[in-house]
């Protein structure tokens, strides 16, 4: 029994010294309580000795992934997990599991437990031509977000937040005074001529210029878990460089989290989102979301000629009327609505689904936002007046779905 104990105790601490290379913020206090929550809970079997492990080290929504992954990848040997559950409940039941295809997160888990063990192996120097390979930013930028390691998505985190965002002014129908203005302005003259001892004097004016607000509504749900983060931290350096900005997350239910961006500090605005939304990483309903944010927020917000960036992937099962109907008014109410889209990262993509068919014929762009060469072009795009190409119009989506 002390074997098994010792055996089980090292194991633990070896898995969360992975866990927190990976990112997850583990300190001694965690393992302790780790190995005490593991004697206490009556463990049967290996879903009892995950699901106690992940209630102690999992402490936000976003650390779920890799924490599951790292579990697949540090307890595979066969039986082993088995045998140490063995040594704490006598009536343990085995239930080996298959192994799965790698998911996202598999990559930031993999880095992190070869970590523990870089130090143990011989470095080897290789001389290799580098001529035709590419640098390191080019790689970074062609990396779809769900397969970057943790040192990956920091960088590009940080290389987001060093996107040039220049500054997309837009001419109003009000006018300002204006010394090299092009028309005249009669009214200021004739009041500068019934001044007492005035006289009459060419003035000018010009047509006032305004950022266009940006709305951004988001979708959080499982299945766009590994890419909101990240593209919320493109929101975050929007809206502290640009400003006139609001964001909107979605999965079951809306939530304004404009407030929570405005932080200076983007982990500790990501932190305020996550504490905010209640529905992180859970189901969706597209079509609900979107009427709701119809009638409670268009008014409010769409003003001036607002763009609207539309994060979903559009995986809508039920309510597909009301999701086109939804979509339909939200286009109407806006200037430009620019669908948003993870799953044209895979080049064979099909608009074959319902929600995907019934939300095309309402936007005017659809882009794909899964590395940050999609995101400098989305960038280009918020910031350029001409007509869109022909690569992000959604009628030849629609062609293609027949």
């Amino acid at each position: 029994m002390s074997e098994h104990s010792g055996a089980l105790a090292e194991n633990v601490l070896h898995f969360a010294r992975a866990l927190r290379a990976a990112g997850l913020p583990l300190g001694s206090g965690a393992i302790l309580d780790a190995l005490a929550a593991l004697e206490i809970a009556g463990l049967r079997n290996r879903e009892d000795f995950r699901a106690a492990l992940e209630a102690v080290f999992v402490k936000k929504r976003e650390h779920a992934a890799v924490f599951e992954q790292a579990f697949n990848m540090f307890w595979r040997r066969r039986f082993y997990a088995e045998q140490l559950i063995a040594s704490l409940s006598p009536t343990e039941e085995a239930s080996p599991q298959a192994q799965e295809k790698p998911a996202p997160a598999a990559a930031r888990a993999a880095q992190a437990l070869s970590a523990t063990r870089a130090s143990e192996q011989v470095e080897q120097v290789v001389e290799q031509d580098q001529r035709l390979t590419m640098s390191d930013a080019e790689v970074l930028r062609a990396r779809d977000f769900a397969q970057m390691s943790a040192e990956e998505l920091v960088a590009a985190s940080r290389a987001i937040a060093m996107l040039n965002l220049r500054e997309d002014m837009r001419p109003t129908r009000r006018f300002a005074p204006d010394a090299r203005g092009a028309r005249i302005d009669a009214r200021r003259m004739f009041r500068y001529a019934l001044r007492p001892g005035g006289q009459m004097e060419l003035a000018r004016r010009s047509p006032q210029k305004r950022k266009i607000p940006i709305v951004a509504i988001c979708d959080i749900s499982g299945s766009m878990s590994d890419y909101t983060r990240v593209f919320l931290h493109f929101l975050h350096a929007l809206s502290v460089k640009r400003g006139h900005v609001q964001t909107f997350l979605f999965g079951t239910r809306l939530t304004n989290v404009t407030r929570a961006l405005r932080h200076k500090d983007p982990d500790e605005a990501l932190a305020l989102c996550a504490r905010e939304t209640q529905d992180w990483s859970g189901g969706t309903r597209v079509g609900a979301c979107l009427h709701r944010f119809n009638v409670d927020w268009s008014r409010r917000v769409l003003g001036q000629g607002a763009i609207v960036l539309l994060f979903t992937d559009g995986l809508e099962r039920e309510g597909v009327e009301d999701l086109r109907l939804a979509t339909q008014r939200l286009h109407k109410s806006c200037r430009r609505l620019i669908w948003l889209n993870p799953l044209l990262r895979y080049d064979g993509f099909e608009p074959r689904q319902q929600g995907v068919r019934a939300m095309l014929p309402n936007v005017d762009e659809f882009r794909p936002v899964h590395n940050l060469a999609s995101v400098s072009a989305l960038v280009q795009a918020l910031s350029d007046h001409e007509r869109p190409g022909a690569d992000v119009d959604p009628r030849v989506w629609l062609k293609r779905a027949g």
